[in-house]
Parts: structure tokens; C-alpha cells; sequence
């Protein structure tokens, strides 16, 4: 029923009309991110959201259903940045800065000769409010665009993507945005579109667009190039094109307990899950669509959010298309992923980087009953949270695999064992073995000191996963990886994962038949739990946390 869910489109498969670059020059490399997808959310990870070029994607590479983000947007961003885990690049909390004691990927490529880019949202710079005071009229009036304070910087202008390691940046440097008018959008140093938003706007187009601008520019040269296309999509406010929207009207209507389930089925059918190792969590809100009562409300939002990861996927179509109109697809090595799961938040507005109003001053309504325009400010909020990260427990900010789990895409044409196209590949991975991956391909030399800044050596734990794409090259299989945040935490060694809510103790799960943390065995298992805390402990002290470890923090 599903053996045609991979079939692209013409654009996916537009032909290389252009030479490439010869044979024996390093790739080119791209990362494309999102923000707040749910795990199952593409077609090609299970979901009903028309994304045909991330199929194309898929058909021509292969899917990690195992690799891992940080579970938030910053520290997944950081750690992604530097091969390090977010603690030790300076990430250890929301709105800050990367330290000086990290490089970034760019950094290290353009010692290597690698020309660099950025499209999108930053994210690692210190915000705060424009006079300390988080929701000042001051403060709403500059979200809003009402007063620019003499072009105040968003941020240290250090900081700023910039000014760490990417020759040109055409984004945002806060983390929240309007869709249809970004607070903090820049090129490079400078503030644009001050004194008035282009008619049209819409924040996915405007990434899409000055990618392909510079790709215009960065395929003319003779340098491989690194491209970072950082989308802030779906990611709240729920906003979308009201055409994208209308091919969702009415496609949620029998609501998130049947969608998780029709998920669920063809996840199984399509290989991506094995159900004995992976049982469909229940949904983490414990909300019945059946007793929901207003129904039309909760539907609406979720056809907003499928709009915007449409139109994500529609921008990575005129992405690919770019680069093989230029000759530069096949030797170009692409990751897509998203920063987290999708997100239950639900918070209020007119507050330190949420705005309350539009630039001409009329007032945003929160959670309208009619979402997806410049006058909405919606979230999923945990029903439908629970459900687009199927088949996992929880959402973004917590360490159990609905908040780390990131549906991930790697190819590379050209470097990839032929027989490996369109696979599957369930290896545990995680954002600290992206640094190493590109190390490998470019030829970079990972540096001791930058700029008269001593710098930290990778995160021991990391490595390249080159060998599982191009099949050459040795990989070490038992893994033991860590996660924090915001008390959050988790360990896993081997089969084996132990993991804390935020604010909760610890559960122990065994990852070979259940693979979705559905039972908590750490009653059975006090030997293993003694193991993987003192590996915890170990590393959280390494990278410069308080350990709390008690007689009293495991869930029996």
C-alpha cells in the first residue's frame, strides 16, 4: 500500500545540467534544519505531511531512525555547531552566547579553504531585553518593530553568526520569530527591513531564497563551500500561507488518537519501526480526542503546522534544484534534521521575545480561533505534540526520545555506497559526531588553539558516521552517549537508556524491546542503575554540572 511513498518530484529529480566539480576535490556541505518538527511528520518517516522532496531526499540517501539532538533548539544548535555537548560550548541555558573556548564547523572549514553560509535562524548569542526588563513596553515596542533603538544590536555583535566563521549570514539571531515579520533579522551586522516588512513576506520563503542567492554565488567559485540553511519552521507561533493551509482543511478532523495510529501502521510498513522492538508509546498528554471539546479549534492548529512543514519541504525542493542546476548536488554531502520534537508549549505572549502586536500596532490575539495569519500567535500544545512524535513518549525539552529523537536524512551522491541508497540505518548518532563526520570528509584539521583562545577537545564520545554512508572505515557500535537539560537528563550504554523528566527521577528502559521508553524496569535492574548513574555523574561533572545524586532519585 505504502511502495509509493518515495516518489519524487520533477523537481526532486530536475537533472545535473552543469559539470561538476572534479573528482578529487573535497565535497561540498549542507546542513538543513528545522525547528520543532515532530518525529513522524515527513512522509518518509511515517507521516501525511506532502513533503516529496525530503522522499526524494531519502530515496537517493539514507534515514537515521537513531540520531540524536540535544532536545532544545539552542542546546542542539550548539552542540551541533562545535562537536561538543552544549554545556562545554557555553550553551547552559536559554539565550546565550557560545564561548570562546569552541569552534564552530565554519571556523574550522574555512581554515581548510572552505567557503561559508548561513540562511536562517542562530540562536547562540546572548538576548536580553532592550532595558533589562523583560516585558517593558520598551521591550514589545522593539519585538515589534516599532522602535529600533538606533539599530541596537540583537545581541554582542561578536557573537554574531558573522563573526563565527560564516562569511555571510542572511537570518535571525534571536530564537522566537513572527513567520510574516522576524524580530532580529539581519545581513551579517546590520538590522534589515527597518522601516517596513516586503509585501509577502513569510520567514521559510525568505530562508529558501537567500540560500539560493548564495549558492549562486558559492557554486561560481573554486572552493568547496559549507552551507548552513536553518529554518525556524514549524516552530510556534503557528503561522502559514493560507494556500499551504488549504490543503489541509478538514485532514485532522478525526484528531490526534487516529492520526498516531495511522502513523504508527506505516512506520511499521515502511520498515522504519519493528514492533517488537518499538510499542506505539501512549500519547504523553493523556488526552482523549474523544472528550476534547473543541475539536474544530485543536484541528485548525494542526493544519497550520502541517502547512508549515509543506512549505519547508517546498524551499528544500528550489534548494535541491539549485544545486544540481549548478553541477554541485553530487558531490555535495547534505544533513537534514530537525533541532527537537515537536513542542507542547503553550506560553503567554507580549513577554521578553514573544510579541503581542503587529508593526503597524494591532493586537495579536493568543491560541485564535483561527490561526496561520499575522494576527494569530497558536501552539500544537500536548495533544497533538504527543502524536506527531509518534512512536515516542514526550516532546521537546525532555530527554526521552520524543524530545531527541530527530527524523535525520544524510546524503552525498557521490561519496555514498551505491547498495546503501534509500536505507534504513538504525546506528545511534548524535550531534556531537557532526564536527567529526565533516573533519573527515573536508580534510580540516581540528584545531588546539583559535584566534589566541585555547579550545577544548572534542566530545570523546563523538565520532564520524561517514562509515555508515560510505562503507568504508571502522565503526564503534557500543556507544555510550549523555544528555541534560533543564534537569532533564539521560545516559544510554550499549541497549540500555536511563532517563529523567525534568524535575523527575530516573527510569531505566531496555532499548531492544522497547525502544520507545514504555516501561520503566529499573526496579529489576538496581545493578544497572548503580552503572549508568556513576557513568552519568562522571560526565556531568566532566562538562561542568552540579550533580544532586541521592538515594532517592530513581522511579521504581
Amino acid at each position: 500500500m505504502y511502495k509509493n511513498w518515495l516518489l519524487p518530484t520533477a523537481m526532486a529529480l530536475m537533472p545535473t545540467t552543469l559539470a561538476a566539480k572534479g573528482e578529487t576535490e573535497r565535497p561540498n556541505i549542507m546542513i538543513i534544519m528545522v525547528d520543532d518538527m515532530g518525529y513522524s511528520d515527513p512522509q518518509c518517516f511515517g507521516g501525511e505531511v506532502q513533503t516529496p522532496n525530503l522522499n526524494a531526499l531519502a530515496q537517493d540517501g539514507v534515514r537515521f531512525t537513531q540520531f540524536f539532538n540535544c532536545g532544545r533548539s539552542c542546546p542542539s544548535r550548539g552542540s551541533l555547531m562545535t562537536g561538543l555537548y552544549a554545556q562545554e560550548c557555553g550553551i547552559t541555558g536559554m539565550g546565550v552566547s557560545l564561548n570562546k573556548e569552541c569552534v564552530t564547523i565554519p571556523e574550522v572549514l574555512k581554515t581548510a579553504g572552505y567557503t561559508t553560509a548561513m540562511s536562517g535562524k542562530w540562536h547562540l548569542s546572548l538576548t536580553r531585553a532592550i532595558n533589562g526588563k523583560n516585558n517593558s513596553p520598551e521591550q514589545l515596542q522593539w519585538l515589534s518593530h516599532q522602535n529600533y533603538f538606533d539599530n541596537a544590536p540583537f545581541a554582542p555583535l561578536d557573537t554574531y553568526p558573522c563573526n563565527r566563521g560564516f562569511d555571510e549570514h542572511w537570518g535571525t539571531i534571536w530564537g522566537v520569530c513572527d513567520h510574516f515579520d522576524p524580530f532580529s533579522l539581519v545581513h551579517n551586522e546590520e538590522p534589515i527591513y527597518v522601516d517596513g516588512i516586503p509585501d509577502g513576506f513569510y520567514s521559510t520563503d525568505f530562508v529558501t531564497q537567500k540560500a539560493n542567492d548564495m549558492l549562486d554565488e558559492l557554486t561560481k567559485k573554486d572552493e568547496p563551500f559549507f552551507m548552513y540553511v536553518a529554518y525556524t519552521a514549524p516552530h510556534w507561533p503557528l503561522h502559514a500561507k493560507p494556500a499551504d493551509i488549504a490543503k489541509y482543511k478538514g485532514k485532522y478532523d478525526e484528531g490526534w488518537d487516529v492520526l498516531r495510529e495511522r502513523r504508527y501502521k506505516r512506520m511499521v510498513e515502511m520498515g522504519l519501526v519493528d514492533p517488537k522492538q518499538t510499542p506505539n508509546a501512549p500519547n504523553a498528554s493523556g488526552r482523549s480526542w474523544e472528550k476534547e471539546k473543541d475539536k474544530a479549534f485543536q484541528s485548525a492548529n494542526m493544519e497550520v503546522h502541517a502547512a508549515m512543514v509543506d512549505c519547508v519541504d517546498q524551499g528544500i525542493g528550489k534548494i535541491i534544484a539549485k544545486l544540481k542546476e549548478t553541477g554541485e548536488y553530487d558531490n555535495t554531502i547534505i544533513i537534514f534534521s530537525s533541532d527537537n520534537g515537536a513542542s507542547s508549549e503553550n506560553y503567554t505572549i507580549g513577554d521578553f521575545d514573544r510579541h503581542n502586536m503587529t508593526r503597524d500596532g494591532r493586537q495579536v490575539v493568543h491560541n485564535s480561533q483561527t490561526p496561520g495569519d499575522a494576527l494569530s500567535y497558536n501552539y500544537l500544545d500536548t495533544g497533538w505534540a504527543g502524536a506527531v512524535n509518534t512512536p515516542f513518549h514526550y516532546w521537546k525539552r525532555e530527554s526521552f526520545h520524543g524530545g531527541t529523537a530527530a527524523p535525520t536524512i544524510v546524503v552525498w551522491s557521490k561519496g555514498m555506497k551505491k547498495n546503501l541508497k534509500g536505507s534504513i540505518v538504525t546506528k545511534p548518532c548524535q550531534y556531537i559526531d557532526v564536527m567529526p563526520t565533516f573533519l573527515e570528509a573536508s580534510g580540516a584539521q581540528y584545531p588546539k588553539t583559535y584566534k589566541n583562545h585555547d579550545i577544548r577537545p572534542l566530545a570523546p564520545e563523538g565520532q564520524s558516521f561517514l562509515p555508515l554512508i560510505t562503507g568504508k572505515g571502522k565503526w564503534k557500535g557500543n556507544r555510550t552517549l549523555f544528555w541534560e537539560h533543564e534537569s532533564g537528563k539521560a545516559v544510554r550504554m550499549g541497549d540500555w537508556k536511563m532517563t529523567a523528566l525534568c524535575g523527575g527521577k530516573w527510569q531505566l528502559f531496555n532499548m531492544k524491546n522497547d525502544y520507545s521508553e514504555t516501561n520503566n524496569v529499573a526496579a529489576q535492574h538496581p545493578e544497572k542503575i548503580r552503572e549508568m548513574k556513576k557513568a552519568w555523574n562522571a560526565w556531568a561533572n566532566r562538562v561542568g554540572l552540579k550533580v544532586n545524586d541521592t538515594d532517592d532519585d530513581v522511579k521504581l
